[in-house]
């Protein structure tokens, strides 16, 4: 039962493996409109979804950075895809308040992409003439990854709901409860026209 409980205190996180009772699903697009507890988002090509917040859902902001902003200690997370030596390239970075560090701490699966990663943890190193080949480490292992011009950085910091407006792009952490209703435990709110990359 702590087991369990343990798995699915990690998938409510910011990122963060499926939860054992259920799978964590998310959900990436713009809130198209807000009905009390119910936000609509729509995401590219894909239908509506309704999603309801949860009892203390959890709000975060995510808002433009660049590679200067990771340096070394910083606790970040990336989504990466995997190279034939080994390492990761990013396919975003997001650099985490210190408030929020240890969020999703680990190497584990992401559904950004076919067959790529996140990776959460410490940073070590920056090597590289600008700085964009930097060592994570995190409980029980280390990966090196190079994050390519381009690649989308954001800052991540604690919210609330206040942040959460119609036309803001978000990520909504959800998993179903026993009547089938998508339930958002943990929002990433764009502020300033930035979309969350994760």
């Amino acid at each position: 039962m702590q087991r369990q409980i343990l798995i699915c205190a990690m998938a409510l996180g910011l990122a963060g493996p499926a939860c054992a009772d259920g799978p964590v699903t998310r959900i990436r697009g713009a809130i198209t409109a807000i009905d009390g507890e119910t936000l609509t988002i729509k995401g590219g090509a894909s239908e509506p979804v309704t999603v309801r917040l949860g009892e203390g859902v959890k709000v975060a902001s995510a808002n433009k950075a660049e590679i200067a902003d990771i340096k070394p200690d910083s606790y970040i997370g990336t989504a990466a895809t995997p190279q034939a030596d080994g390492s990761l390239r990013a396919l975003e970075v997001a650099v985490f308040a210190p408030s929020m560090r240890g969020t999703g701490e680990g190497h584990y699966p992401w559904d950004l992409e076919p067959e790529n990663t996140m990776t959460n943890g410490a940073v070590g190193t920056l090597t590289g003439t600008t700085s964009r080949t930097i060592t994570v480490g995190y409980k029980g292992g280390e990966k090196t990854i190079t994050v390519p011009e381009g690649a989308p950085i954001v800052a991540l910091a604690p919210s609330d709901r206040s942040i959460v407006k119609t036309g803001a792009r978000v990520v909504a952490v959800t998993r179903k409860d026993a009547g089938g209703n998508v339930v958002a435990e943990r929002l990433i709110v764009g502020e300033n026209g930035t979309v969350p990359p994760m």
